[in-house]
């Protein structure tokens, strides 16, 4: 994949429970790697949606397109299949898919 997006994750834990969001129209599952750090794998299905941020986010789009508008900003900007995008800590952003699914993996701190 584009731009350092990995295509695949070894010697990581599974979490077994999804994270599900929007009556099912978004969904991850988490990831932990050796050092203890968290990564979800999720889709987007069509829609718009909002999130509040603890922790800085790394998104990085592995199928599909979507697009994001981060707090403060005016309008919504796409991001297609290998582009990534950064939310800040303590934020929130508003992330919309038109039409299909969107596939990414979040990142934190």
């Amino acid at each position: 994949m584009s731009q350092g997006i990995p295509a695949e994750f070894s010697g990581v834990t599974a979490v077994c429970k999804a994270n599900i969001y929007f009556d099912g129209k978004v969904i991850s599952h988490t990831l932990v790697d050796g050092a203890g750090k968290k990564i979800t794998l999720g889709l987007i299905f069509a829609g718009s949606y909002a999130f509040n941020t603890g922790a800085p986010e790394r998104m990085d789009m592995v199928a599909g397109v979507c697009r994001v508008k981060l707090a403060g900003q005016e309008g919504f900007v796409a991001y297609p299949a290998g582009t990534t995008f950064f939310v800040p800590g303590d934020s929130s952003f508003e992330i919309a898919v038109d039409e299909g699914i969107a596939e990414y993996i979040c990142s934190f701190g």
